[in-house]
């Protein structure tokens, strides 16, 4: 008998950000370890096509796919939680779709029938669920934002319709909300939850299994008075108060009563074996003895969000090599010589625009000239490239994304791309090969000659300045396989000096960090004294 497809829906109420990224991936991670085969999609309500024009300091990092797809940062989580590789199919949009459906009407496709959003956008939002699903066993479908927004009023009645196309036993509605505190009152405060139930019943869905967000553990009178009020049996509510690592989620779910739920409707009994989530949890309680102090040389200061594979790589790296990690932030904008000092290396993730550049160039100088490991991602390749032009004679050296009409151009517009640096999804994306240079450290870190990242850039490095870029103390490590673009470079005098015109970050997993950071975190572990508490710090 052929299994039926089964498919997992995670809603959310009371507010947004709530964490239904992390309980989709965590989730999947439980029936990933039972053995299933997982696939996972992120539906937005957004009229944007993508995530590549959003603005990362309000909604975190644009994630990219190995198809180049611009998405939100909760395919991040995806990745790293299921260790698996998602397309451009596991992010939806309702900009994308609504864009398709006015296409297709223009082009005559309905037969002079009346568009309507019910049933030709929810319709459209079943066959991307369904179409994201194919090659699974349980496909797990997040619903951005909260139930009761206008804007995703589609995608609600969408999932509830899903049901009556692919039966009501096939679908598992899982509702994330969020429990307050009241300090004052010294109680949990359900209310909120109960009235968002409420809102998702009042759109036709009894959800089966409910997951309480707390700040703080919260009594079971909590969950027994939302089982009550919300219509679900009590065995069905999960409280998840605030976790030290977000790696302790998969092994929550999996000792609550939602595993037996899982069992119950996916019909694989078999235990999950989530040893390896153990031993992350137990990595990040561990206090090594080694400690390392890096500096994140950031334009986006508001949102940790913004840089969340960076960091996740970093702390995966910092477990891999036992060392006892912190993270500085350092403001791109003001940053200075001075401010660099304190940390055993840097890292200058990527970003667009003028801002914060100087204060990234000085970061790459200082780790040059001062032999600090650094490691520079996309545009830090660029700042790196700038610097040491500057070291070797070309004292005004800019890359024309800031100075459109620099004479010492050392990094410039790619061919195909001028007057395309305002469109959306028209940059350098996905994955692209590179050819590395026999005995580089980038090729010793890799154990190859080849290697394969993701990319999201519209600017390259102009070779024709390789004189004074080499005479800056830098050199090629890796190139495209025709040799027109720069893909690696480094310091071949510096301890640890990398950078890649690519985003490593994205292919990092807690289980498996990649050997970029690993580098850079190898190279940054020194046993030094434990530092005053500076509030700029975030410790791991």
């Amino acid at each position: 008998m052929v299994k039926k497809q089964k498919y997992i829906f995670v809603t959310g109420g009371v507010l947004s950000g709530v964490g239904k990224g992390i309980t989709a991936a965590s989730i999947g991670a439980v029936l990933k370890a039972k053995g299933s085969v997982v696939s996972v999609q992120k539906c937005d309500p957004y009229l944007n096509v993508d995530a590549g024009l959003l603005n990362p300091a309000e909604h975190g990092e644009c994630f990219v796919t190995k198809d180049g797809a611009e998405t939100d940062l909760d395919l991040g989580h995806y990745e790293r939680f299921l260790d698996i590789e998602l397309t451009q199919k596991s992010a939806t949009l309702a900009g994308r779709l609504l864009s398709q459906l006015i296409d297709d009407e223009r082009a005559g496709k309905f037969g002079g029938k009346t568009v309507q959003l019910v049933p030709h956008l929810t319709r459209a939002i079943q066959d991307a669920i369904e179409e994201a699903s194919i090659g699974s066993e349980i496909h797990i479908v997040e619903i951005g934002g909260t139930v009761g927004d206008y804007e995703g009023l589609s995608f609600v009645e969408a999932i509830r319709e899903f049901a009556g196309r692919v039966g009501r036993e096939n679908c598992l509605y899982v509702h994330v909300v969020y429990v307050p505190f009241i300090g004052t009152s010294k109680e949990f405060k359900t209310k909120p939850a109960q009235n968002a139930l409420n809102d998702l019943r009042g759109f036709g869905i009894v959800p089966d299994y409910v997951v309480v967000r707390t700040d703080d553990p919260a009594p079971e009178s909590v969950a027994r008075k939302i089982a009550l009020f919300g219509g679900v049996n009590e065995r069905a509510v999960i409280l998840l108060p605030n976790a030290d690592t977000v790696y302790e989620v998969p092994l929550t779910i999996a000792k609550s009563g939602i595993n037996d739920l899982l069992t119950k409707f996916t019909g694989n009994e078999t235990s999950p074996n989530l040893s390896a989530w153990t031993k992350i949890v137990s990595q990040h309680a561990a206090k090594p003895a080694d400690k390392v102090r890096i500096g994140l040389v950031a334009k986006y200061m508001d949102n940790e969000d913004t840089y969340i594979s960076v960091l996740e790589a970093l702390k995966s790296a910092a477990w891999e090599e036992n060392v006892d990690l912190t993270i500085g932030w350092i403001d791109a904008s003001t940053a200075q010589e001075a401010d660099f000092t304190d940390y055993d290396g840097l890292v200058v993730p990527g970003g667009f625009g003028a801002r914060g550049i100087e204060g990234k160039i000085a970061a790459a100088h200082y780790a040059l000239t001062h032999n600090v490991p650094y490691l520079g991602i996309c545009l830090g390749l660029q700042v790196a490239v700038i610097a040491a032009a500057r070291i070797g004679g070309l004292k005004q050296a800019n890359s024309t994304e800031f100075e459109p009409h620099a004479k010492q151009n050392v990094v410039y517009i790619m061919d195909g791309q001028a007057g395309k640096e305002s469109t959306g999804g028209t940059l350098r994306l996905g994955n692209y090969e590179a050819i590395l240079t026999l005995g580089s450290k980038v090729a010793t870190l890799y154990g190859q000659q080849t290697a394969t990242e993701r990319h999201r850039h519209r600017y390259e490095v102009n070779q024709s300045f390789m004189h004074e870029i080499t005479a800056g103390g830098l050199a090629i490590s890796g190139t495209s396989p025709d040799g027109t673009l720069v893909e690696y470079i480094e310091a071949p005098a510096s301890d640890y000096f990398v950078a890649t015109q690519a985003h490593p970050e994205f292919r990092s997993r807690p289980t498996r960090p990649h050997p970029l950071f690993v580098g850079l975190i190898r190279a940054s572990k020194i046993v030094i004294p434990v530092l005053q508490r500076d509030e700029s710090l975030v410790h791991f």
